[in-house]
């Protein structure tokens, strides 16, 4: 969502509040274009990420709902080494997307973002992104950090000219961060450059 955090996959570096460098990609220019969009499905938090603590953000194509999102214009080679760097891989290969452009889904190994989804069309251009194998309802849920719902809270509102205070609505109600992070807890952390949640030893969000 953020356009700071693809940065860091498109030019190396790490991001700001992240925990590991990215060796970036072969082809470090900005996207061609960028435009927000609305995919059918569901945003939801689980497992536990090595790079921001906490839960992951993950899509879940075939749940019901709808995802506010940010699609960039990437090359082949742009996209293949971004995924690449999810998947904890070395970047420098083109992915061959013969399978998710024809059937929709392609997976590429049993990780967290190894499955390729085709979400849709935009100007004539897929919308791809890549995801986890398992459905939302399959896996248990994990809050995330502040310092990554801030990434993923300032990207909607950058991306979809939302206030603070809708993202932090929307972002509320998604699974993993319902009943764990309130409304006003999250539009704190765009607005105010967001303080980390309390150290708390019981608090799944902080006790990592």
């Amino acid at each position: 969502m953020d356009p700071g955090r693809l940065a860091a996959y498109l030019e190396g570096g790490r991001a700001p509040g992240g925990r590991r460098s990215h060796p970036g990609c072969r082809d470090p220019r900005p996207p061609a274009r960028s435009a927000p969009v609305r995919l059918p499905g569901l945003l939801y938090f689980a497992t536990e990420s090595q790079v921001w603590t906490g839960g992951r953000a993950f899509y879940d194509p075939d749940a019901e709902g709808e995802l506010v999102a940010y699609a960039y214009l990437l090359t082949v080679g742009q996209f293949s080494d971004i995924a690449a760097q999810e998947m904890y891989r070395e970047p420098g290969e083109d992915l061959d997307l013969t399978e998710v452009l024809g059937r929709g889904r392609a997976r590429l190994g049993p990780g967290r973002y190894e499955t390729l989804v085709r979400a849709g069309q935009l100007d004539g251009f897929p919308v791809l992104t890549f995801t986890a194998p398992w459905p939302s309802a399959g896996v248990p849920l994990n809050a995330p950090s502040a310092a990554y719902l801030r990434h993923i809270a300032a990207g909607v509102v950058a991306a979809h000219g939302w206030t603070a205070r809708q993202a932090a609505e929307y972002l509320a109600g998604c699974p993993g961060v319902a009943g764990r992070w309130a409304v006003a807890e999250i539009e704190g952390l765009v607005t105010e450059g967001g303080r980390e949640a309390p150290a708390d030893p019981a608090d799944p969000r902080t006790s990592r």
